[in-house]
């Protein structure tokens, strides 16, 4: 039998967990939409293409998860990460790079990122990723 959190909706509230999707590429945002929304029933609830857009975005949507890349024009995911964190410390944020990026991963995990998956996405690790990130933060 299915529960709630295993269709992608929070154990607390039964209702679908949240996500914005933060990438500069629009076929990753896509990518990540059909991934969250058709393969685990989560709600993307924005997107942004930069890290100024995903901070504004943040704020005004409150997602229970940002799934955010670290290279992006304008203002990189570690800045934008920087900033939400000091404006929610509970934020919960993934972080998204390709391989050759391990120190920025590194620099994000301190700052307070909860996770980090590998590019290109694999749906099975970024649903498994999201699930846990919104399974600690309810503890």
């Amino acid at each position: 039998m299915s529960t709630p959190q295993s269709l992608g909706r929070t154990a607390a509230t039964g209702r679908k967990t949240t996500v914005l999707v933060v990438d500069d590429a629009i076929y990753s945002r896509v990518a990540l939409r059909r991934i969250l929304e058709t393969e685990a029933d989560f709600e993307v609830i924005a997107e942004a293409e930069n890290g100024v857009e995903a901070v504004k975005k943040y704020k005004l949507y409150r997602p229970d998860v940002v799934l955010m890349d670290i290279v992006m024009p304008e203002q990189d995911g570690i800045e934008a990460l920087r900033e939400l964190v000091s404006f929610d410390p509970k934020c919960r944020v993934i972080m998204c790079s390709a391989i050759g990026q391990e120190k920025m991963l590194t620099t994000a995990i301190s700052l307070g990122a909860k996770d980090y998956i590998l590019k290109p996405p694999v749906a099975d690790k970024i649903i498994c990723s999201i699930r846990m990130v919104v399974s600690a933060g309810q503890d």
